[in-house]
């Protein structure tokens, strides 16, 4: 099947260092650190943030005084660099709030510093793979480390051995070793659809399909409430301890809710490669400030992982060839899919649908998905059309 492109991927492998080698490893990473908080503090001082002029003025002083060789001594300034970028560009997209805001000026008023355990980017002139051995040679501050194992899942290691290209970040977390890895996996053709499968998302059903499949979200939800109880008990308690728990709570409820939708999306993408269908979702963009909610409601819609159920949906359709598409939110639960009678009074509740018109009954969701598939014909039958040739 020819390939039109890739798809960027990571892979978290874990590494199992002897109490030797995990030694080098912190020493490297805190040193690491050590000196990007140095870099980043001169860069905001001085007014200088590009990767040419801060590698000039600062290359030889960082490898003189933090212990690095030539090559992380550069990392470390790109690391850099691309911090103040990413600050830049969030800052530029509101997501740092307005500039009198106390946020705004705490991000900005100031260098971005680095935790002594932040992951550091590693290039293949720092770190080479041995996959038929499963070990990794990697520089540290104490020299050149050879034969460090690591594991990982099998699907992951042959993904690794496979398409692996570029950076690896080496992470530390929870006192144990990994390295994320990018992948660049050849993307197939997207194929004809023979029909699309809608998806409705939501915070009671997490996904429902137009098949009528449905993943419930109950036992997420009591999962983030229990979560929730958790962090307001270690808030109250104000100490280092708790601060450092809550930390690791928060960490471990994301993972949590990513593995949830990963699982899901990789089981909507499947049935659509094997059935020849697409996938078709609502364009949910702006849903935050479209939405009035109690105010019991809006801790669970900003914390809910919508967007990140879209976006594991659509790389996952692109990694299989599979046709994906966002269509228009807009009265997905209030249209009737049989006659396109659209009313508010159709859905009398959140779980049913009932057309004031032709009678159609059924779960709300499943309507919603229905209409998404409807659209996501229109939209694709559009996309396609032939444009007609010039006289």
């Amino acid at each position: 099947m020819p390939t039109v492109g890739v798809v960027k991927l990571v892979v978290q492998i874990k590494l199992l260092p002897s109490p030797e080698q995990a030694a080098a490893l912190e020493a490297t990473l805190r040193a690491c650190n050590r000196a990007a908080t140095y870099v980043s503090t001169i860069a905001f001082e001085r007014g200088v943030k590009d990767r040419n002029g801060l590698q000039k003025l600062l290359y030889t002083d960082v490898k003189a005084t933090f212990g690095l060789s030539a090559q992380p001594a550069v990392r470390v300034v790109k690391k850099v660099v691309d911090a103040y970028s990413t600050l830049a560009a969030q800052a530029k997209a509101g997501f740092l709030g307005k500039t009198t805001s106390k946020r705004y000026r705490k991000a900005m008023g100031g260098p971005v510093s680095f935790r002594p355990e932040a992951a550091q980017p590693f290039d293949d002139r720092c770190l080479s793979w041995q996959t038929d051995a499963r070990t990794v040679s990697i520089w540290t501050v104490d020299g050149r480390m050879r034969g460090v194992r690591y594991t990982g899942a099998a699907d992951q290691l042959k993904v690794l051995a496979e398409y692996r290209k570029g950076e690896s970040d080496l992470v530390q977390r929870g006192g144990k070793w990994f390295l994320i890895a990018t992948c660049e996996i050849p993307e197939p053709e997207v194929s004809e659809p023979v029909d699309w499968i809608g998806v409705d998302r939501g915070i009671v059903n997490l996904a429902t399909t137009s098949d009528s499949t449905n993943y419930q979200g109950r036992g997420l939800a009591r999962y983030r409430n229990w979560c929730a109880r958790k962090r307001a008990e270690l808030q109250k308690k104000q100490t280092r301890s708790a601060t450092r728990r809550l930390a690791r709570r928060t960490k471990k409820e994301q993972r949590h809710a990513t593995h949830i939708n990963h699982r899901i999306s990789k089981e909507i993408v499947s049935v659509a490669q094997r059935t020849g269908r697409g996938v078709a979702v609502e364009v949910l963009d702006g849903i935050r400030e479209r939405v009035r909610l109690r105010r019991d409601q809006r801790g669970t819609l900003s914390s809910w992982p919508f967007h990140q159920l879209g976006q594991h949906l659509a790389y996952k359709a692109r990694q299989a060839g599979v046709a994906f598409l966002e269509v228009d939110a807009a009265y997905t639960s209030q249209r009737c899919p049989r006659c396109g009678h659209t009313e508010k009074a159709n859905r009398p509740d959140r779980d049913h649908f009932f057309c004031r018109r032709c009678g159609l009954a059924g779960p709300a969701d499943v309507v919603a998905g229905v209409n998404v598939r409807d659209r996501a014909r229109s939209a694709w039958a559009f996309v396609t059309m032939p444009v007609p040739a010039l006289a």
